[in-house]
């Protein structure tokens, strides 16, 4: 698998690569059906505007995340984009059989040859409970501390070269490399690269032990960034994949034209994430909402703190930001989280980003 398939090369003045993070955000007043409208105009503005992959989330039971189901969110984006990357960002390998995973993606890349990645976490992105049902079991732990294990069956589905004796050796991933020795088979060279995400140092250290790329949850562990990209490049292995590391972080930045209004949105954005940590999840607020809310001492410092990690304001703050947030982390790329209650603030916040840097105009332009 060539490296080309991960680095992506900046555009414009951008330190690094910026790509896009999509948790398919519904808010107060709107539908599932409006949210997957957005991600698909904002995953065409990304790939006009240069931006290097757009990633989905997996979540569960969260009102006001859509993205419950990575593989069929990127199958729709795939048929309405035509060159950037699409990927997971990511799918939570303990909730799934490995095996339904490679068949997943390896529809996807017969759909979108060549441009989709297979980010993958060991967390459950929900709750305890809703974890349980998606898994049909109480030991959780267990399907984290089987993630190792896991992720080697899934790349061995992926590649299908489980060795002879192994009780899958005659089972396989389709559409994967089995249809290319098939009498008359002829299939891609390409499968999904494998990406690592994690929000703390297992997953960095699993990474740099296996030559893969590591993809760092910055926008909700961002106490954590530098220590996990510090062992993540101190443990990495050069593999077929790659010869040397190569990390992105999430971040979360809005961009507005005015700073007071950027403020307003995050503030509706913080409140989402109150609620959700307070076990009353629910859509995400609208300004006004927010604005009127009473936070008690406790919610008003838990909003201070989240926001001190949201890169907001103007264009030209935004982009000072993630300019100095690059250089701390020294992260090969940025991938940006947009969280805001409407749809059109969304997309207005990446094109703003994207001339604040000089990406690549429309072709209509």
């Amino acid at each position: 698998m060539a490296a080309d398939e991960i680095r992506g090369a900046a555009q414009g003045s951008a330190p690094v690569p910026l790509s896009v993070l999509d948790l398919v955000t519904v808010g107060a007043g709107r539908t599932a059906s409006d949210a997957l409208r957005t991600s698909v105009d904002l995953a065409r503005l990304a790939e006009r505007r240069g931006f290097h992959r757009y990633w989905v989330a997996e979540h569960h039971s969260m009102p006001g995340v859509a993205s419950s189901s990575p593989a069929v969110i990127l199958a729709h984006l795939a048929a309405h984009t035509d060159r950037i990357r699409l990927g997971s960002g990511g799918v939570m390998l303990p909730n799934h059989a490995p095996l339904v995973i490679a068949e997943q993606f390896g529809t996807l890349e017969a759909m979108a040859p060549g441009r989709v990645d297979l980010g993958l976490g060991r967390a459950p992105g929900t709750d305890g409970a809703t974890a349980a049902a998606l898994r049909r079991t109480e030991r959780l732990n267990e399907g984290a501390d089987d993630f190792p294990q896991q992720l080697a069956e899934l790349v061995r589905f992926l590649d299908d070269d489980f060795p002879d004796g192994h009780p899958y050796r005659r089972i396989h991933a389709v559409p994967g490399p089995v249809q290319a020795t098939s009498p008359g088979g002829v299939q891609s060279p390409h499968r999904p690269p494998v990406w690592l995400l994690g929000s703390s140092g297992f997953s960095a250290r699993l990474a740099g032990a296996l030559g893969l790329p590591f993809a760092f949850a910055h926008h909700f562990s961002a106490q954590n960034t530098v220590p996990a990209l510090d062992l993540y490049r101190e443990s990495f292995q050069p593999s077929a994949v790659l010869d040397a590391p190569y990390a992105l972080i999430g971040v979360s930045a809005l961009a507005a034209d005015d700073e007071k209004e950027a403020r307003r949105q995050v503030l509706a954005a913080a409140l989402s994430m109150v609620r959700l940590r307070t076990g009353r999840p629910g859509l995400v607020p609208t300004p006004e909402e927010a604005e009127a809310y009473a936070f008690s001492p406790v919610e008003r410092d838990f909003v201070d703190s989240w926001n001190a990690n949201v890169v907001h304001g103007t264009p030209d703050e935004v982009r000072s930001g993630l300019d100095d947030l690059a250089k701390r982390t020294g992260a090969d790329e940025l991938m940006i989280t947009a969280n805001a209650h409407g749809g059109g603030v969304r997309v207005r916040s990446y094109e703003l980003i994207a001339d604040a840097y000089g990406l690549p105009a429309p072709a209509s332009a």
